[in-house]
């Protein structure tokens, strides 16, 4: 089998995994009761009396403060990304995320830093409540605008502004586990061609103390390079209390795609 037969293989089976997971949920929501804003996903032991904020389509509001390390990031060069990355709540069913990144990285031969790009996220949730199962449900859509800021002479971005749509669930078990399967499509608005479908599959797991831990696979398909730079995170946190929160996490580059071999980093959150 080529390359190019195993990359669309792999993208196909995870992109057809995602779709199950969504249609499975979004099917099921006919038998749901609807509950309002009060629905708590993963339960107080989580968040300290909130939702874990580490799932993006959690109701909260809260500014985290990142730093990541990636190295053997394109062509066996390092990258820091220093970044706050946070959201807050319009009403119950409209949330708003942010992000904005600093890179410093060496990939050009030399190092250079600057601002890389800014994202707004819109997420609507159009239905929340309780499946017949017991299962709690959050259903979202959304979209993000990402503007670059046009430093790829520094070796820092894409190139490109970008919009990018998405639809998720997350499914708050009775084990205490949150699966949030997402699916987003990002294409360029100006800059550089860009056409990339993404799988992502999160899953949030309670831990005794106020702890968490959190696995994230993202699994894009580059439709413009036929390429998929797929990647893992594992991330562990802990709740101090109901306004502070602090967190690790690793990732790793996976398959001949990828776009670094590991990385590691830090998150202090703000909860409010």
């Amino acid at each position: 089998m080529g390359k190019g037969s195993l990359v669309n293989n792999t993208f196909r089976a995870t992109a057809r995994l995602q779709a199950v997971l969504l249609l499975a949920a979004i099917g099921s929501l006919a038998y749901a009761g609807e509950q309002g804003a009060d629905l708590d996903l993963d339960g107080p032991e989580m968040g300290g009396g909130q939702e874990n904020a580490s799932n993006p389509l959690a109701s909260v509001s809260n500014t985290d403060v990142r730093w990541q390390y990636l190295d053997g990031f394109v062509d066996r060069g390092r990258l820091n990304d220093y970044f706050i990355d946070g959201a807050f709540m319009v009403n119950p069913k409209l949330k708003v995320k942010y992000e904005l990144h600093y890179w410093e990285t060496n990939i050009t031969g030399r190092s250079e830093s600057d601002v890389e790009r800014a994202l707004v996220k819109l997420i609507y949730f159009p239905k929340q409540g309780i499946l017949s199962s017991g299962t709690k449900y959050r259903l979202a859509i959304g979209m993000d605008y990402i503007n670059d800021f046009d430093h790829q002479d520094k070796g820092i971005g894409q190139g490109a502004d970008q919009i990018a749509p998405f639809v998720g669930i997350a499914l708050g078990l009775k084990s205490g586990t949150t699966l949030i399967p997402l699916l987003q499509q990002f294409v360029d608005v100006s800059g550089v061609d860009v056409n990339i479908t993404a799988a992502r599959l999160i899953a949030l797991q309670p831990l005794p103390g106020n702890a968490w831990v959190k696995l994230d696979a993202k699994v894009p398909y580059d439709w413009e390079n036929d390429t998929v730079p797929a990647e893992v995170e594992l991330q562990y946190g802990i709740n101090f209390n109901q306004t502070f929160a602090l967190y690790f996490d690793g990732k790793a580059g996976i398959g001949g795609d990828k776009l670094y071999d590991w990385a590691a980093g830090i998150g202090l959150r703000f909860k409010y």
